[in-house]
C-alpha cells in the first residue's frame, strides 16, 4: 500500500497533464444571509440576503477542479442563448487552461440551480433548466467536437446529468472514438439503464445510483461489491468506485479484490459538488499514470476537503499536499497561499461570521515596524489577510538590488507571526486585484499614508468595510537599514 508521502510526490504529477471533459454545463448561484424569524405569511423562514455568488456548476464544475489540480481541459458542453448561458461563457473563459467548445443551442434553456443559504445551512434549492436531450445535429457537433480533442487528451470523462447534453448515441460513439485511441473513459453516470456506458474504463456512482442501476442492495460493504460486480460483468467496464458519502468510496475492479477506502473524519458544511471533484480526481490522476486505486486515495482525500467548503467547492493541489501531510493550515509555510485558495479560505471564515481584515506591503527586512502594523491590523479584525509584493514588483517599486530578501523568505517570515492567518503574494504593482478578490472587511495600512492615497479604500468603503491608518513604531525603516548596512 501507498503511504501518504508517497501520495504526496503524486501530487506533483497531475500538472500538466490533458482531460477532455464533455457533459452538462451549468450555473450555479449561491443567495446567503441570515435567519432571525418566521414569515407572518406562512411557517417558512426569512432570509436576510447579504450577498450572492455564481459559479460553474454540473460539468462546468468538474473542469473547475481539474484546473485547480493543474490539469489542462478541452471542454465540451451545450448552453442556451441566454443570460445564464453568457454566464457560463464568461466564467469558463476566466479559467486557465481550459480550451472551451461551448456550443450554443438557441432552443434551449441553460441550466440555473439557486441555492438558499443561511450560515452554513441550505434553505431551499429552485432550479431553471431543459431536460429534454439536444437534437441530432447537436449531438452531432458535439461527438465531432469531442472527436477532435480526443487525440491531444490522456482521459475522457463523461459528467453526465441527465440535463440532456449527453444522448445515448453520443455517449456510445465517444465511448468508441476513445477506446479506438486507447484513451480511459470515466463517467459519472445517472439514471438506472448503464447500457449506454458500456465499454467505459471506470464509473463512479453513489451508493443510491448503483442500487438503482444493479436492481441491488447497496447497505453494506459486501452488497456494494456484488452489485458493482453485477454491472462490471453486464458493462464490460474495468472498474467501479462507488461513492458512500460518511462512509468513503468502495473501488470494485473487474480482477482483482475490491477495497474500501474510508473517508476523512471532518465536519461537513456542504456536499454540493462532492463528486465532480471525486470524478476531476480520478480523471487527472489517471491521465498522469497513476493506478486506479491510488486515484482512488487522492479522490477520498479531495472529497473530504470540499465538503468541508461551502458551495460547490474545489481541492487544489496544495490543498491535497496539505490534508495527506496532516499539516494544519494555520501552521507555517502553510499559510502561504495563492488568491484562489485564499478566496476558499475567507469564505469559510465569513460563514462563521469572522470579520476579515487586509494589509499589504514589500515587507523587505521585516522590523519591529512591521510586527506593531500587524499587531494592530489583528486587532481591528479575527482574521488577517497579508498581501505581499513578489519580488518583481518589489524590483520595479524600488529598484535595482531590491528586494534583499526573496518573495519566499519574506513570506516564510510574515506567516510565522502569530497574528497573520494568511500570506498571499502578488505580482502587480498594487493590491487592487487581490483586494478585491477577497473584499475583506477591514483595510489595514501605516498613518504615513492619507486615506485617499491608500489603494482600494473607495473598494472597501464602498461595499460597507472600514479603512484603519495603524500607528507608526517610530525609528524603523527598511530603507535605513539598509543604508546603514551598506555603510
Amino acid at each position: 500500500m501507498t503511504d501518504n508521502a508517497d501520495l504526496v510526490q503524486l501530487v506533483e504529477r497531475l500538472k500538466g497533464v490533458r482531460v477532455l471533459c464533455v457533459g452538462d454545463a451549468m450555473l450555479d448561484r449561491f443567495v446567503y444571509g441570515h435567519v432571525d424569524r418566521i414569515s407572518p405569511e406562512a411557517p417558512i423562514p426569512v432570509l436576510r440576503i447579504e450577498r450572492e455568488i455564481a459559479m460553474l456548476g454540473g460539468a462546468g464544475n468538474v473542469v473547475r477542479n481539474l484546473v485547480g489540480l493543474g490539469a489542462a481541459v478541452e471542454f465540451v458542453s451545450v448552453v442556451g442563448k441566454d443570460p445564464a448561458g453568457h454566464e457560463i461563457t464568461g466564467l469558463v473563459g476566466q479559467l486557465d487552461d481550459v480550451e472551451p467548445h461551448l456550443l450554443v443551442d438557441n432552443g434551449r434553456q441553460t441550466t440555473i440551480k439557486v441555492r438558499y443559504v443561511a450560515g452554513s445551512q441550505q434553505l431551499l434549492r429552485a432550479d431553471q433548466e431543459s431536460v429534454a436531450e439536444v437534437g441530432k445535429s447537436t449531438e452531432d457537433d458535439i461527438v465531432r467536437t469531442a472527436a477532435a480533442a480526443i487525440a491531444d487528451c490522456q482521459v475522457v470523462i463523461l459528467s453526465d446529468y441527465a440535463k440532456g447534453t449527453l444522448t445515448a448515441d453520443g455517449i456510445k460513439a465517444m465511448i468508441a472514438a476513445a477506446r479506438a485511441k486507447k484513451k480511459i473513459v470515466v463517467v459519472d453516470p445517472k439514471g438506472q439503464d448503464y447500457s449506454r456506458y458500456r465499454g467505459a474504463s471506470l464509473l463512479t456512482p453513489n451508493r443510491r445510483e448503483l442500487a438503482e442501476a444493479s436492481g441491488l442492495p447497496t447497505d453494506t460493504a459486501e452488497q456494494i461489491e456484488k452489485a458493482a460486480k453485477k454491472l462490471i460483468k453486464a458493462l464490460g467496464v474495468e472498474a467501479i468506485l462507488c461513492t458512500r458519502g460518511p462512509d468513503g468510496m468502495s473501488l470494485i475492479p473487474a480482477k482483482g479484490a475490491a477495497k474500501h477506502l474510508a473517508a476523512l473524519a471532518r465536519e461537513v458544511f456542504d456536499v454540493s459538488g462532492a463528486g465532480d471533484t471525486v470524478i476531476a480526481t480520478i480523471g487527472a490522476a489517471l491521465a498522469a499514470g497513476l493506478s486506479t486505486f491510488d486515484a482512488a486515495r487522492l479522490a477520498t482525500v479531495a472529497a473530504g476537503i470540499v465538503v468541508g467548503k461551502i458551495g460547490t467547492a474545489v481541492a487544489y493541489a496544495d490543498d491535497l499536499v496539505r490534508e495527506l501531510r496532516h499539516e494544519d493550515l494555520a501552521t507555517g509555510e502553510n499559510k502561504i497561499v495563492t488568491l484562489a485558495q485564499a478566496a476558499d479560505q475567507v469564505a469559510r471564515w465569513r460563514r462563521q461570521r469572522l470579520r476579515i481584515g487586509f494589509t499589504n506591503g514589500c515587507f523587505d527586512l521585516i522590523h519591529p515596524g512591521h510586527v506593531s502594523l500587524m499587531k494592530q491590523a489583528k486587532a481591528a479584525c479575527d482574521r488577517l489577510v497579508v498581501g505581499i509584493n513578489s519580488d518583481a514588483s518589489v524590483r520595479r517599486l524600488k529598484g535595482d538590488g531590491r528586494p534583499v530578501q526573496n518573495e519566499a523568505a519574506r513570506a516564510a517570515v510574515l506567516a510565522s507571526l502569530t497574528g497573520v492567518d494568511l500570506v498571499v503574494i502578488f505580482a502587480e504593482d498594487t493590491p487592487r486585484a487581490l483586494i478585491e478578490g477577497l473584499r475583506p472587511d477591514v483595510l489595514v495600512k501605516g498613518a504615513d499614508y492619507k486615506l485617499d492615497e491608500v489603494v482600494g479604500a473607495d473598494m472597501v468603503r464602498g461595499w460597507g468595510g472600514r479603512v484603519v491608518l495603524a500607528t507608526l513604531a517610530p525609528g524603523h525603516s527598511t530603507t535605513a537599514t539598509i543604508k546603514k548596512m551598506a555603510r
